[in-house]
């Protein structure tokens, strides 16, 4: 095998038996085959029938995991189920070891055609929102809105906490990797992502350290695991270099779907400034920022996540089945000190330039922490 080829990876029906994926109170893991791929799919039963379908996607590295938070918050609201992607979290990997951006996309539409259940409203973190863009993009008619949360859209100048993971996708870069870190423990992997992806590791809990740590054990194990994070990788720089229809920009012009973007302002893998040529991008967009934010917005602050999720809903005249009532409790006032700054940062879909950026960093400014800037630039 030369240094540029990655390991064979064995047969789903072969790979060996680790522990069982953590499944959090009130919720289900189930799997469903396609053709080509098997998904794991978690979800939390609607607190009642007729309640609009959601479906969540994670990012790089992370799995339907990342989404437990916002999906309790949002049980009274919509319908939703978080798939892991294929190689990921408890999905096995796919049978062609295509991890493109646009095999992962093929993966969500597959999904969503067998199970009936679009037009969902599409939620995408990172890699997921590349991959949400895309699927929105492609399939106009299975997605009823789009929810973004730092999403991993081409950057030419990339932050340079962010050249790392990137640097996966270099031939030879994850086995050498891989030598180096041999002595980490789990613990110290664990610290090292949380670093990265949060704005304050801090708020992580206790318990969501030791549940993150044993996700990483296990993950560890998973012979395929070094696998498909460098070939997702790869495939996400490969997309960043396509032109013409493909691009994804040029994608997330053609999105049809409302679209709610959220950055956080501590984000070390995607760079705030994106966040305005989100906007201006997106032709029907709400721009939530979340200065003390990092990379997981729905992880650090799912409740106010969920409040801007509703109340994007409202705005566009898809009110939830409640009032919103149930996530203005669980909210428990963290949201009430959001900063209404909408006369002073509102920009129209076809400004740009200085003025845009220059408004939202005097949004950053005057926010406190955990506060809310939001803008409506596609009103």
């Amino acid at each position: 095998m030369s240094s540029t080829e990655l390991p064979s990876v064995p047969a789903a029906n072969v790979l060996p038996k680790v522990s069982a994926v953590r499944v959090a109170e009130g919720e289900r893991l189930r799997s469903v085959g396609l053709p080509g791929i098997t998904l794991t799919v978690r979800s939390r039963p609607p607190a009642r029938e007729g309640l609009p379908p959601a479906l969540y996607v994670h990012g790089l590295g992370g799995s339907s995991q990342n989404w437990s938070a916002l999906m309790q918050q949002l049980e009274d609201d919509v319908d939703g189920e978080a798939i892991d992607l294929p190689g990921f979290g408890d999905s096995p990997p796919p049978d062609d070891g295509d991890y493109s951006i646009t095999a992962h996309a093929r993966a969500v539409i597959r999904y969503l055609d067998a199970s009936g259940r679009g037009p969902v409203h599409l939620f995408g973190n990172s890699l997921g929102g590349a991959v949400g863009t895309r699927v929105a993009a492609v399939r106009p008619d299975l997605v009823r809105t789009l929810t973004l949360v730092s999403p991993a859209l081409p950057e030419i100048r990339v932050q340079r906490t962010a050249v790392p993971t990137a640097l996966l996708a270099v031939p030879g870069v994850t086995a050498l990797f891989t030598r180096l870190t041999r002595q980490w423990t789990a613990e110290q992997r664990v610290r090292g992502v949380m670093h990265l992806c949060y704005g304050d590791p801090g708020r992580v809990t206790p318990e969501g350290f030791r549940n993150a740590v044993e996700e990483m054990e296990r993950r560890l194990r998973l012979p395929y695991f070094w696998d498909a994070m460098t070939r997702s990788a790869r495939g996400l720089v490969n997309a960043y270099t396509l032109g013409g229809q493909h691009a994804l920009w040029r994608q997330a012009e053609r999105v049809l779907a409302p679209t709610l973007l959220i950055y956080g302002g501590r984000d070390q893998l995607v760079g705030y400034r994106m966040c305005q040529k989100a906007a201006r991008s997106f032709r029907d967009s709400r721009l939530l920022s979340l200065p003390e934010a990092g990379h997981v917005a729905m992880m650090e602050y799912p409740e106010m996540v969920a409040r801007a999720f509703c109340e994007f809903l409202a705005d566009k005249g898809e009110s939830p089945a409640v009032d919103g009532a149930a996530v203005n409790r669980k909210a428990a006032g963290a949201v009430s000190r959001s900063v209404d700054v909408a006369g002073a940062l509102s920009r129209s879909v076809g400004e740009a330039g200085s003025g845009a950026r220059s408004g939202a960093g005097a949004g950053r400014a005057d926010a406190g922490e955990g506060q809310a800037v939001t803008e409506n630039p596609g009103s």
